[in-house]
């Protein structure tokens, strides 16, 4: 079977004009990253052929290009920087992914996940064993917009092929973990066949973590857990993670009455009223908690609070009638049910109790507690961020012995760039992501003993 993506025929698709408007959309938008994929590099050609350890360093000589294709590593994670998979449209990354597993002899599930901008989309779970795997490696294969095309650089005078720069949406948030995740467990494998490995790449990370949630109410994620652990990939600065804040998403609304603005006594400005809530509001992360503001913790620091959008008005010279404006919070401590109350009773004093104004959570009921995660494996730095990931999506069971499953958090590349037009890492970065996954499994796969 050929590893390289292409695209469905569209005969197949021929009766359905929306789905075949999607891929000449596609097509046509990225012709150069398709006709790349089909000229796919000879050593992914045969699923048969050995694999080039992937942590091996590539050869310097020739061109940058020459450099990736020498290594299935690193053409891999070309291979999935140059498909576009904004959220809603990953069924061909999707698609992609899962052949490259079925060629390497992975039993592979295609989860359907409602929703999507085009053809149907879906998890990935694959695995090799018999049984279910033991240590499940996990990460994400959609991305923020806009897409932005794969390319390499050298950095600086350094003629080492380590030091190259890979650019482009998703080589750092999150297709690099995938692919390191990839080869570590391939080289894994090709030491132990009988690893009880498995991977699971999910869809609609970044905008609400659908993919994950199916995942974890779905059969394959069974009670008691059949998991030991779980090996979670985002951009960490290959440092193990002990943790990350927590989430509370809300908005404050206000209503009024609409005017003529020469005559603003007629009416009722909602923003006018709207303004002292949310000045108290951004402040509440600055406020001690015994003073009615959110709460603070050693681990994480303080609470964060960053009010994103505000819609209101319609006119310069209309009083407004309305207005909402969105609050993210970053969660240092405590549960969002305590955070709604804390938001409740600010916005409350902060109005002096005019019911015209609330804080409505109705919209986004989702939210959670800072997640604890486990970092009981030498050589890694440890550290926590502030970030937001697909870990309190997924709800584990505990193990049939009672035992808790561990879960690690560790990664390529720097969130400071994920999501910017600047998205890189050096293929250094992906060398040591190999390695540090490796170094997890085996861990994990210990443990299991």
């Amino acid at each position: 079977m050929t590893i390289g993506w292409t695209a469905p025929p569209p005969c197949v698709l021929s009766s359905d004009r929306f789905i075949f408007s999607s891929i000449m959309k596609f097509a046509s938008s990225h012709l150069l990253g398709i006709a790349a994929l089909a000229a796919v590099s000879p050593a992914l050609a045969s699923p048969q052929s050995p694999l080039k350890p992937a942590s091996s360093s590539p050869s310097s000589g020739g061109s940058l290009d020459d450099v990736i294709n020498d290594s299935p590593f690193l053409s891999f994670h070309r291979d999935l920087v140059q498909i576009e998979s904004l959220s809603g449209n990953e069924s061909y990354v999707g698609e992609f992914v899962a052949e490259f597993l079925e060629a390497h002899n992975f039993t592979v599930v295609k989860q359907p996940v409602p929703g999507g901008d085009g053809p149907a989309r879906f998890n990935v779970f694959a695995h090799r064993a018999s049984g279910s795997p033991r240590v499940l490696l996990t990460s994400h294969i959609d991305t923020v917009p806009p897409f932005i095309p794969y390319s390499l650089e050298r950095v600086a005078s350094n003629s080492s092929a380590s030091s190259i720069r890979i650019s482009g949406r998703g080589s750092v948030d999150a297709k690099a973990s995938v692919a390191a995740q990839v080869f570590a467990a391939l080289e894994v494998l090709d030491e132990d066949p009988d690893a009880p490995l498995g991977f699971l790449f999910v869809v609609d990370e970044e905008v609400g973590g659908k993919g994950m949630s199916v995942f974890s109410e779905s059969s394959l994620n069974p009670d008691p857990s059949p998991f030991n652990a779980v090996i979670f990939g985002e951009p960490t600065d290959l440092a193990l993670v002990a943790g990350h804040k927590g989430m509370l998403v809300f908005d404050v609304v206000a209503t009024g009455r609409a005017a003529h603005s020469g005559y603003p006594w007629l009416g009722s400005s909602a923003i006018s009223a709207i303004l002292p809530a949310l000045s108290r509001v951004d402040q509440l992360g600055d406020i001690p908690a015994e003073e009615g503001g959110l709460p603070s913790s050693p681990k994480f620091g303080r609470t964060t609070v960053n009010i994103g959008r505000v819609d209101a008005g319609v006119a310069i010279n209309v009083v407004p009638a309305a207005a909402r404006a969105g609050v993210a919070v970053r969660l240092a401590a405590g549960t969002p049910d305590e955070g709604r109350e804390i938001v409740r009773r600010a916005v409350h004093n902060a109005t002096n109790g005019n019911e015209a104004v609330y804080a409505d959570f109705s919209s986004h009921p989702e939210g959670y507690p800072p997640p604890d995660l486990d970092t009981d494996v030498d050589g890694f730095e440890v550290t926590t961020v502030n970030y937001g990931t697909d870990v309190p999506n997924l709800q584990l069971h505990d193990r049939e012995d009672g035992g808790s499953v561990r879960r690690y958090l560790y990664g390529p590349g720097s969130i400071h760039v994920a999501h910017s037009d600047d998205e890189a890492l050096t293929v250094a970065d992906l060398q040591e992501a190999v390695r540090g996954y490796r170094k997890l499994i085996e861990a994990a796969l210990d443990q299991d003993e």
